[in-house]
């Protein structure tokens, strides 16, 4: 009798509890549950969003292998206005912008390089912008293209970001100013860039002495 009287307890107690937290717990599980769904559901739409991303920069790339700058240009924006917000974005504005430049299409490579750096996360971004000022080096554009790179960058941009700087900068006979800009670029390159170090200890060179 008397297990039976502190049974009924246990679910008078357990009643209680249930009335008073019971709703609230409830609550918590199926938020729970569609938060779990969610997240699924958000990273089938990534994977999928992914693979057919990269189906589009195949295309993208094999037109580039074939040098064909309509079809470049084509897959490329149907790429950025698809899945502009996938990796696949950034790096097909880049293979493009490329493309078009070889082809003489000094508008739609600027284009190209505008998106990925409006659009690129870290080291595309920063490609994108370096990339830009070059083409705005041969448009003689070199203001603008100074004021693309007057941010310092991160450390592993910084190089090449002094660089491009030098080659505007030579390029408007601001000679001192190049020369700095060249030292820089060498004096923060990996041991390991080797070739990139000869090229612009060339270029230093060919400024002359101060």
């Amino acid at each position: 009798m008397a297990y039976d009287l502190e049974e009924q307890e246990q679910l008078e107690n357990l009643k209680a509890w249930w009335r008073q937290y019971g709703n609230a717990l409830t609550w918590i599980l199926i938020a729970a549950l569609l938060a779990f769904a969610a997240w699924n559901g958000w990273k089938y739409w990534e994977r999928k969003q992914a693979s057919e991303a990269a189906v589009l920069y195949d295309q993208v790339v094999k037109a580039a292998e074939g040098r064909d700058a309509e079809r470049v240009k084509r897959a490329a924006g149907d790429l950025e206005d698809k899945f502009g917000k996938t990796a696949y974005g950034p790096m097909s504005a880049l293979v493009a912008a490329k493309v078009l430049y070889d082809a003489g299409d000094l508008a739609g490579a600027k284009t190209q390089l505008q998106w990925a750096m409006d659009h690129g996360d870290g080291e595309y971004s920063h490609i994108a912008r370096v990339r830009l000022a070059g083409v705005l080096l041969d448009e003689k554009a070199y203001d603008q293209g100074l004021a693309l790179l007057k941010d310092e960058p991160p450390a592993a941009f910084v190089a090449i970001y002094a660089d491009r700087r030098g080659d505007l900068l030579a390029a408007q006979d601001k000679r001192a100013d190049a020369r700095t800009a060249y030292r820089k670029a060498l004096d923060k390159l990996g041991a390991d860039d080797q070739s990139m170090r000869q090229i612009i200890q060339f270029k230093l060179d060919a400024l002359g002495t101060a």
